[in-house]
């Protein structure tokens, strides 16, 4: 699975989820829920690209 970069610089990583937000290890970043934003600086989905 591919990793998301924020234009903040967080990096989702779905082998690791978002705990602290309620996201289990192993769901994709096109399964995380519409609502849901960067845990570090509030960004929309729509803000993230993928990344090698």
């Amino acid at each position: 699975m591919k990793k998301w970069e924020c234009p903040c610089g967080y990096i989702y990583d779905p082998v690791e989820g978002d705990y602290e937000n309620g996201i289990e290890a192993g769901t994709a970043f096109e399964d995380l829920p519409d609502d849901w934003v960067c845990p570090k600086c509030g960004a929309a989905k729509e803000d993230f690209w993928a990344i090698d």
